[in-house]
């Protein structure tokens, strides 16, 4: 900006152009909307005023400050060209998601705006570097990718292409931070740092779905009340719309040529086939027509604590549970006691049961063990991963097909006890909460490693992007490399597809804590 208060120009008057409109009015800017569609612009100038109004109405912005803003909006349509943005000291392009056109549109700018003027597109798909590829002057181009709604969500990513200069990167993040928002850094990459990262929250929820090892309800409330998610990737993608979600990773996948950790779901491209597209259509995962009953998700009928159970070895991310037992009620128990007390009881009683390190063993000998990627063995019933086992209110259980009803009664009573409602799932690898924040840790990880950003901006952006509990690789720090490098590694031996095999940089972050 060559001041503080410049003039903006926003091309494109969607939801999108006009959410940037409005945050760059309230900063303190000149703003000129621009749209090619006869009154589109004048249109939306009238939609960015209404919501200062409703701003006015609730007290967070005075009549002055409205006023002064109103005289500072001006609608422009362009059939012809886009003369009227030649004062523009910085253009943010929100028009539809097309190379040719948004080429055409930023090659036409550059002959009506200054040298000096900053170019931004808000793309969420497209490369940058394909865009400025057109341009006299590529390095004074970037993306500016706003998250939907723009004046409410705090995050901006702040892309480079390959001819991005630093000095107009740099520009751009004080841009935004004057603007009130957190901007990140990241490399013109597929999907960038949010819809690149976000893959496996949604991709790993519809494949537990497509194994059939739980239904839509129950994985959205496990990934909500154990692994502290606002919402469920099934409730999640309803609201952004299937097909808008499927076209986000269908485009990343092609993006990487096709990489088998990128694989769209089959499921949600049969709806997506259907019609059913979420809320905007009535129909989607859930039924969302007026009158409507929201599908409950699985919950255990109330069991029994059991009388006691032992501890063998730690427990790892779920180290705080033998405290809670033992503030609950249930006495915990030494090997060599329990051998004493109960030795005709006691032990694995199969031959697959040869360890019990690491487990809480019941007292009809089955073995409640934390989901680590392999598939639950023997009398093994494994509990899913919490993000606090102390402030999560439900846990997932995966019982192997040699447990019996009495000894998932055992287990459901045992964290039950706790004051966990309990959600049994057919045993599949990883169960739910940990296979995907295994892999999310993974995909962050390999999003440093190829220097696509930095650890903290990609915590960041999955924060206020995606408002995720704790950033990946702060979670991934938490757990430790280790133990999310062995989830991965035993579900790539259920699945050997490539899909679960840990990356490079997960790997030496694990070699770093060693």
């Amino acid at each position: 900006m060559r001041d503080a208060t410049g003039t903006v120009a926003v091309v494109g008057t969607g939801t999108m152009g006009q959410g940037i409109a409005q945050v760059a009015l309230l900063a303190g800017h000149t703003v000129r909307l621009h749209d090619v569609a006869p009154d589109r612009a004048a249109q939306a100038a009238e939609a960015v005023l209404g919501r200062l109004d409703r701003l006015v109405d609730k007290g967070r912005l005075d009549a002055e400050e409205r006023a002064a803003a109103a005289a500072r909006l001006h609608a422009h349509t362009g059939p012809d060209g886009v003369g009227d943005l030649a004062d523009a000291d910085v253009v943010v392009e929100a028009i539809l998601e097309d190379l040719g056109a948004k080429q055409q549109l930023f090659t036409a700018l550059e002959q009506v705006v200054s040298d000096e003027t900053l170019l931004a597109t808000n793309t969420s798909s497209l490369s940058v570097t394909a865009i400025a590829a057109a341009l006299r002057l590529p390095g004074r181009f970037v993306g500016l990718h706003f998250f939907n709604p723009a004046p409410l969500l705090p995050l901006v990513e702040v892309v480079s292409g390959h001819a991005t200069d630093e000095a107009a990167a740099e520009r751009a993040v004080k841009l935004a931070t004057t603007w009130g928002k957190t901007p990140v850094r990241c490399a013109d990459t597929p999907g960038f740092i949010v819809n690149r990262v976000a893959r496996p929250f949604y991709a790993e929820a519809f494949r537990v779905y497509e194994e059939r090892a739980a239904d839509p309800a129950t994985i959205d409330a496990v990934l909500r009340e154990s692994g502290g998610f606002r919402m469920g990737p099934f409730e999640l993608t309803d609201l952004i719309g299937q097909d808008v979600n499927e076209s986000v990773t269908r485009s990343v996948w092609e993006s990487f040529f096709q990489d088998v950790k990128f694989t769209p779901s089959l499921a949600q491209r049969r709806l997506v086939q259907s019609g059913r597209l979420g809320r905007k259509t009535g129909h989607g995962w859930y039924d969302h027509t007026p009158g409507a009953s929201r599908p409950e998700p699985h919950t255990a009928r109330p069991c029994p604590a059991p009388e006691y159970a032992v501890l063998h070895g730690g427990l790892g991310p779920a180290a705080a549970l033998p405290a809670m037992a033992t503030e609950a009620g249930i006495p915990l128990r030494t090997p060599e006691a329990s051998a004493a007390a109960e030795p005709t009881t006691t032990g694995a009683t199969t031959p697959g049961d040869t360890t019990r390190h690491g487990c809480l063993e019941l007292p009809g000998g089955a073995l409640l063990r934390l989901a680590d990627g392999s598939q639950p063995r023997g009398r093994e019933i494994h509990f899913d991963l919490a993000l606090d086992y102390r402030t999560a209110t439900r846990v997932a259980l995966a019982p192997a097909d040699a447990a019996s009803v009495a000894d998932l009664a055992e287990a459901t009573g045992f964290f039950q006890a706790l004051g966990k409602a309990v959600s049994v799932v057919e045993p599949v690898p990883g169960m739910i909460v940990a296979r995907t924040v295994a892999m999310l840790a993974d995909f962050a990880a390999d999003t440093v490693g190829r220097g696509v950003a930095g650890a903290g901006d990609v915590d960041t952006a999955m924060r206020l992007g995606v408002n995720y509990p704790v950033g990946p690789l702060r979670w991934c720090d938490d757990l430790g490399a280790d133990w999310v490098a062995d989830v991965l590694h035993h579900l790539h031996r259920e699945y050997p597809t490539g899909r679960y095999a840990p990356g490079r940089a997960l790997l030496r972050r694990k070699g770093a804590e060693s």
